[in-house]
């Protein structure tokens, strides 16, 4: 669970100087993602990071799991950790996620984040990441910290019911097996509602600690592509609805300032939410992204009025 050493209520206090230090303590938990387009730029994100960063290694659809397994290695020789993307959907066979498994613990790399892809046809045996779960692959290769994906704003394919029924059982086969499991969320717009869907897991019984996703600095066309994509569809369709169109989802696009800023201090308010650190999305501007959280992590920002977001000056 996040825990800075800086004061419990720091939003609440005439204390500029306790609120930037809870946003510095915040950022150096932050993790981030790399796809295996990104490999060039590997030396440089480990210059500017700093060592122990977890960075996510994607799956895109054009890649191997053998390409994620390389860039993960790599990523991990240089002082990170590597935590390369799962996907069910995309994965031929079972003994190739064995070997993948495999290779991975065998260079260091203990963590993973498992997610369904989003394939109509499977590639191969598994449909859902319970099924990989249930397979003992991870257990047998000694994977025991496990990312599963969050939908606060919900999944154009699968209803809120079934997704909070799959992280129940998510959490049963933590609790059978003593794996670690925690839920990366998708981005969003909002950070009330991803507060109210973490105050909602609570509410459910589900424990799994939270990485709340938060979309890294991205120009408003690639930022709303990708939400599109993604299935942001809540935030997307109230900024079309209530502000009309382009112009609305422009107005309505929340800054990465403002997200950081919304999601610390809800959880300062109720520490009864499981959020334990930011998971910052790149969509591609890899480098500009890990410059951009370091610079919060060094306190080179300024708080705005009221404190309710702040402005990177590096």
């Amino acid at each position: 669970m996040f825990n800075p050493q800086s004061d419990r209520d720091a939003f609440d206090l005439n204390s500029a100087n306790a609120t930037k230090a809870q946003l510095m303590a915040f950022a150096r938990l932050a993790s981030t993602e790399i796809s295996t387009h990104d490999e060039a730029n590997l030396n440089s994100l480990a210059e500017t990071l700093y060592p122990g960063t977890t960075v996510y290694v994607a799956h895109t659809p054009k890649a191997s799991i053998d390409d994620v397994v390389r860039v993960a290695v790599r990523v991990q020789r240089l002082g990170l950790q590597a935590s390369p993307h799962i996907v069910a959907r995309r994965l031929e066979s079972e003994s190739a996620l064995r070997a993948a498994l495999a290779q991975l613990k065998g260079e260091g790399i203990e963590r993973i984040l498992l997610i369904a892809g989003d394939r109509d046809r499977p590639a191969g045996p598994f449909t859902s990441t319970l099924e990989v779960l249930e397979s003992g692959a991870t257990a047998d290769a000694g994977i025991m910290s496990i990312g599963v994906a969050g939908h606060p704003e919900g999944h154009p394919a699968v209803s809120t019911e079934q997704l909070f029924h799959a992280l129940r059982h998510k959490q049963d086969f933590a609790d059978r097996t003593g794996a670690h499991l925690h839920v990366v969320t998708q981005f969003g717009f909002n950070s009330r509602a991803l507060l109210a869907w973490a105050a909602g897991l609570r509410q459910l019984g589900i424990r799994l600690p939270v990485h709340a996703g938060i979309a890294g600095p991205t120009p408003v066309a690639k930022l709303i592509k990708f939400a599109v994509q993604c299935g942001v569809a809540a935030s997307v369709g109230s900024m079309m609805k209530n502000a009309g169109a382009i112009a609305g989802l422009v107005r309505g696009v929340t800054s990465p300032e403002e997200m950081i800023a919304g999601v610390l201090r809800g959880y300062l308010h109720n520490r009864s939410l499981q959020i334990v650190q930011p998971h910052i999305y790149a969509f591609g501007g890899v480098l500009a992204t890990a410059t951009w959280f370091r610079a919060i992590i060094d306190g080179k920002f300024d708080l705005t009025a009221g404190r309710q977001a702040f402005r990177v000056t590096a």
